[in-house]
């Protein structure tokens, strides 16, 4: 299993308290859903770039956190475009883009411990309606560390469907993501079933 997207850098942002990064996250995405003029969009875009030079990031480092979304993006765009119009098309997948693009950022410049302590943190003053803070940042953490092998697992299904020469074969594509999906599903619960957390 990949253990995060985490790249050691010595950058401003990699130095920042993960708890910080969280709640800047949790107000930029807040804040997205708020924009909608194209130049607005256009500016969230450009601070998104910009963040992402001032914490040393490569563009193929970069490119890696959204790529898995642009077959995705392709299918909202033309179903709003259907629906609406090209600016609402282009601003609520632009939107979306750059809110994954500002979670992979966190991910990419901060250690998955350290989100998962920060978690925590902020969710102790809910163990008082019984909620355990421990293993609500293990799901979060599991969830993050998923992402790249879902998209990993992705890769390597369209990758055999180019060597056979199937690549517009929804099913040859479809069939075997699910069957690695459920594999590393059953890994993971395994895993945690051996320490003692299947309940």
């Amino acid at each position: 299993m990949l253990t995060g997207a985490y790249v050691a850098r010595s950058s401003v942002l990699h130095r920042l308290p993960a708890g910080v990064k969280l709640l800047t996250l949790a107000v930029a995405c807040v804040a997205l859903l708020a924009v909608r003029e194209p130049w607005s969009v256009g500016v969230a875009s450009a601070g998104t770039v910009v963040l992402y030079a001032l914490g040393g990031i490569r563009w193929v480092e970069a490119w890696a956190q959204i790529r898995p979304l642009r077959w995705f993006v392709l299918v909202i765009l033309v179903v709003q475009v259907l629906v609406t119009d090209w600016t609402t098309a282009v601003s609520l997948t632009s939107r979306l883009v750059v809110a994954v693009a500002l979670a992979g950022l966190v991910t990419l410049t901060t250690r998955t411990a350290d989100l998962m302590a920060a978690m925590e943190r902020g969710l102790s003053p809910l163990r008082r309606l019984g909620v355990d803070p421990a293993r609500v940042s293990l799901v979060m953490s599991l969830a993050i560390r998923s992402v790249p092998v879902v998209a990993g697992i992705a890769q390597q299904v369209r990758d055999a469907q180019r060597a056979r020469g199937q690549e517009r074969n929804v099913k040859a594509f479809a069939v075997p993501l699910v069957v690695g999906v459920l594999r590393y599903a059953d890994t993971l619960g395994e895993a945690l079933q051996a320490r003692g957390m299947d309940d």
